[in-house]
């Protein structure tokens, strides 16, 4: 039996590139995105009704991994990037069918230019992710107090993060406390691959978050933004 899917939308976030997007949904709660329905799903009558729930599901196509296929087996950050453990056991980004699904919080729909806008709190998605479907979140069902979470069932530790002065500057005068924020969120989960977690390292490091192309290093017990260097991007969260 064969299937086919097709998006119903494409979100837009802060998040340019794969380096840096939070592992888990909620991780950067400053952090805003949009979903742009598209086709047929554009329409006002698809999303009668969405305003009454805080949350919701959506399912997604990694689709920046389709072409590398995958394998049983994988390797979870949480587990320091060196065992392995099943597939099916991990949410790793490479699938059979490629397929994600993340929590995020609904912050409004609105409607602009023959678009319906859907607005999102909370997001892992990298920008320009394909959307394959919304479901409301219900907690009296989807909300377990008594279910274990495995290897994963702490939340992943912080480090503080730092500004140099030179980088404060940078910052865009009319969103700066934004842009702050949510690029502090991103870089206290540690970014860096596994195996350097609690590492201090001489590299300078780079992502590309909203118009920015942001450079920090990482001590063992913080973070410094040392620049933020403004990249030509008029997309969303610029």
């Amino acid at each position: 039996m064969s299937v086919s899917i097709e998006p119903i939308g494409v979100i837009h976030s802060p998040y340019k590139e794969k380096f840096a997007v939070p592992r888990q949904p909620g991780l950067v709660p400053s952090a805003r995105a949009e979903i742009v329905l598209q086709g047929d799903a554009n329409s006002a009558e698809a999303v009668r009704g969405l305003e009454q729930f805080s949350h919701l599901w959506l399912l997604f196509l990694f689709d920046q991994n389709l072409e590398a296929g995958w394998r049983p087996t994988v390797r979870p950050p949480r587990l320091g990037g060196n065992e392995r453990i099943g597939v099916f056991a991990s949410r790793a980004t490479f699938r059979p069918n490629g397929i994600g699904m993340s929590a995020v919080e609904l912050k409004g729909v609105r409607h602009q230019n023959g678009n319906v806008i859907i607005e999102l709190g909370g997001v892992d998605l990298v920008d320009g992710t394909p959307i394959v479907d919304i479901k409301p979140y219900i907690p009296y069902s989807d909300s377990l107090p008594d279910a274990q979470g495995g290897f994963a069932a702490e939340e992943p530790e912080t480090l503080p993060v730092m500004f140099s002065d030179s980088a404060i500057k940078q910052l865009q005068p009319s969103k700066a406390s934004y842009h702050q924020a949510v690029i502090s969120e991103v870089l206290a989960q540690d970014p860096r691959p596994a195996y350097k977690k609690g590492k201090t390292d001489n590299k300078q490091y780079a992502v590309h978050l909203f118009n920015y192309n942001v450079r920090f290093t990482v001590s063992f017990d913080a973070i410094t933004v040392t620049a933020l260097e403004p990249i030509d991007d008029e997309s969303f969260g610029a």
